[in-house]
């Protein structure tokens, strides 16, 4: 079957542009502070078009995208029609594109997303980078949904997934688990109903066991992720030596396993996770082993507890926690493994508990610094003076259940100018500057 593109001699596509140079082999994004690459601002050599034919099946409409895709040279933009597109081949895109010359796969119309799919589950929608390495490549706008897992990534660099949307898989949602991947951002998509009962339902899983697959360099942020089940279900999950990656404004709920789940980085760069927003998970709503950042975060209606830390496939140590909110029926914070490790912090957080522990360290907190936390509920294991809070009434408008979250101190909160100045984080959850007064938990006072 011929495939008929429509070639535009220039074509101004909307891109992020976020302040920052651009991004090295050795620098951090978040160091960096942009969420997009650098090469967003490129502009594509010459745009093609591939419109949906109603005159055909979806499987001949996926023949017709998928043979679109293998032509598409660096420097090219394919812009692809609204319709159904059902690729039942295996669909390997494999495209090395350049910084000056990405490679954009896109949405023709940025209200009706092409439906990327298969009818069976007997392979993936998408593999990228399987036979050959893939580099400077964009997927955005397109709605991917059916198969097995919906996009696996293999040798994959430079890649950018944003503004997709992700649902009802017959596994997970993206996986980078098969070979080392960096320079991955993931950005504004949203990823829902990953819940087959027989398969692990993450929506993002993101690196391999033990180190033996990494991932590195990448962004994960802005993205909407709910209702991932299955025999284990995490919203995100960063593997461990999983290093310098930047999980970032997500909003991430329902899930059966935490909400956002975080190892260790084997002794490399940290993992920098702040200013998301997680509730009702069956578990934890977060869980970090160590060598991370978690800052500024908002964490609501756990099962298990709020924030829970302890040895995984590595040991827990390099962990700073500071200017986050738990508000949890359950347990608020269980660091299990934080006595006598190295470089340990938990600091300036408000935590609030309906039943049981607010602040746990089953072990002890030896070498653990422990200041300007404002604390509802039990604490065991550490010593150090803390701010008891009053109930919910402390916050603007918040509920057990994570049904309400607007977690900004109320007026004569006892959170407000009860943070320790040696860790004060600049801005708070919002990207605002934090005052004079220094708050505890995510939100500045008003």
């Amino acid at each position: 079957m011929s495939v008929r593109l429509h070639l535009l001699t220039w074509f101004a596509w909307p891109l992020i542009i976020a302040a920052g140079s651009a991004i090295s082999e050795q620098e951090a994004p978040w160091q960096l502070g942009r969420t997009s690459p650098h090469w967003a601002d490129a502009k594509p050599k010459r745009v093609l078009q591939l419109k949906h034919d109603p005159q055909k099946t979806d499987p001949e409409n996926g023949i017709a995208l998928k043979q679109a895709v293998v032509m598409l040279q660096p420097g090219d933009m394919l812009q692809i029609g609204p319709g159904r597109y059902s690729v039942d081949e295996k669909f390997d895109v494999d495209l090395l594109g350049s910084s000056e010359a990405p490679i954009w796969i896109v949405g023709a119309d940025a209200r009706r997303f092409p439906i990327i799919t298969r009818s069976n589950a007997r392979q993936n929608v998408m593999n990228v980078g399987e036979r050959s390495r893939t580099e400077y490549l964009c997927l955005r706008q397109l709605e991917f949904t059916g198969g097995s897992t919906l996009i696996r990534l293999y040798d994959c660099h430079h890649f950018w997934l944003d503004r997709c949307h992700l649902h009802h898989a017959g596994a997970e949602g993206i996986t980078a688990n098969s070979r080392d991947t960096s320079h991955l951002f993931v950005t504004r998509n949203h990823f829902h109903d990953f819940t087959n009962p027989n398969a692990t339902g993450e929506a993002m899983y993101l690196g391999g066991n033990h180190g033996k697959v990494v991932m590195s360099y990448s962004v994960i942020a802005d993205n909407h992720v709910h209702h991932c089940g299955g025999k284990q279900g995490d919203g995100i999950e960063v593997k461990q030596g999983s290093h310098d990656n930047w999980i970032y404004r997500n909003r991430v709920h329902d899930t059966n396993y935490p909400c956002i789940l975080a190892y260790g980085t084997g002794g490399k760069g940290l993992n920098v996770i702040e200013q998301n927003i997680c509730y009702r998970s069956n578990d934890s709503v977060l869980q970090v082993q160590g060598e991370a950042i978690v800052r500024n975060n908002l964490l609501l209606a756990a099962a298990g507890a709020g924030f829970a830390s302890t040895d995984h496939q590595g040991e827990t140590r390099n962990l700073t926690f500071v200017h986050n909110t738990i508000i949890s029926r359950a347990r608020g914070a269980n660091l299990s493994s934080w006595n006598d490790r190295q470089g340990m912090v938990f600091a300036n957080n408000a935590v609030y508990t309906d039943r049981g522990d607010a602040l746990r360290f089953p072990h002890g907190a030896n070498g653990v610094s422990v200041s300007g936390n404002v604390l509802v509920g039990q604490v065991t294991g550490v010593e150090e003076d803390f701010t008891v809070g009053n109930d919910l009434t402390d916050f603007a408008n918040v509920s057990w259940d994570g049904a309400r979250r607007t977690a900004m101190p109320a007026k004569n909160s006892p959170l407000i100018g009860r943070g320790d100045e040696k860790y004060e984080v600049a801005v708070d959850i919002t990207g605002n500057k934090r005052g004079r007064r220094l708050t505890a938990g995510a939100f500045d006072a008003p």
